[in-house]
């Protein structure tokens, strides 16, 4: 097998929205974030997207909580691609990305586009939220500095085809550089839906020389992520998108969530990059993530 039969499993291992009485198993604190990447590791996952919480559960973008997540992590799993959400809204763009200055990760996720961000009940037939997911190219571009000021690769995350189309003008302006590594998000209200052909077609649209991961909201999951290791691309599970595995049964945790994302992966004749080979998949030094340095730590 050559290192381009090898796919990249990320495991996104909380969210920001999730909480424990939905499923027990979504972390809070260090200790339960490192004992989910762990067991995500063991199943298959090379790369952990991160929502850092306080250890009562409430989402934070704050320095400390991200580091002692971090730190947690990388003691139990050296080994981990650290990847970091700046996914937030409502707050100042220096506070979005202030965890990814302070403690350089090796990937920090930037969403592409503004955008309609929604969820319709059919059961209750009304709206469970309804807001303006606002990106624009000034916020892009700042976070895009200030990644690259202290050495972040940005994954370019992607709702819909126009937000793969927008990284063109960002290379021409020298704020981003090839190979691109994208995640393509299929099935939230407002951004494209969940469907093979809507893919493949994103696939088609990003330069050439470019990586990308499929993102899959519930259990239309599955369905992509075999769509993706069919197409080349990369898989994403995790805590964060999705609870049920394809028979219907809640999973346990994360790991049984990767375990399944591996199994649709070998089926499709392709095979689990392993830490160093997920790296050069993405242009990484060949090093084990550093855990962060927190101000005051010995």
């Amino acid at each position: 097998m050559s290192l381009t039969d090898a796919c990249i499993v990320t495991d996104a291992i909380s969210g920001a929205v999730a909480n424990k009485e939905q499923h027990p198993a979504i972390p809070y604190t260090p200790e339960e974030y490192a004992a989910e990447a762990r067991r995500a590791f063991d199943a298959g996952a090379t790369v952990v997207h991160i929502h850092a919480r306080t250890p009562d559960g409430r989402p934070s973008v704050a320095v400390a909580d991200y580091g002692a997540i971090t730190s947690a992590i990388l003691a139990e799993v050296p080994e981990i691609v650290i990847n970091y959400s700046t996914g937030t809204v409502g707050i100042p763009m220096a506070e979005r990305v202030g965890h990814i200055v302070e403690l350089t990760p090796e990937l920090g996720a930037l969403n592409m586009g503004s955008m309609n961000y929604a969820k319709w009940s059919s059961r209750r037939k009304q709206w469970v939220f309804d807001f303006v997911f606002e990106n624009s190219f000034a916020d892009i571009t700042y976070l895009l500095g200030k990644m690259a000021s202290v050495g972040v690769k940005p994954e370019c995350e992607c709702f819909d085809v126009g937000h793969v189309e927008s990284v063109y003008p960002l290379i021409e302006a020298g704020l981003l550089t090839t190979p691109i590594q994208f995640s393509f998000i299929l099935g939230v209200v407002g951004g494209i839906s969940a469907h093979p052909d809507n893919l493949a077609h994103m696939a088609k649209r990003a330069p050439a020389d470019s990586t990308w991961e499929v993102i899959g909201v519930s259990t239309d999951q599955w369905m992509l992520i075999q769509a993706a290791a069919q197409l080349g691309g990369n898989v994403r599970t995790g805590l964060e998108d999705n609870f049920t595995l394809p028979d219907g049964t809640k999973a346990t945790g994360n790991g049984q969530l990767v375990e399944e994302a591996v199994r649709i992966v070998r089926l499709e004749g392709r095979r689990v990059a392993t830490p160093d080979e997920t790296r050069t998949l993405l242009g990484l030094p060949l090093r084990p993530q550093r855990a962060p340095q927190l101000a005051g730590a010995s």
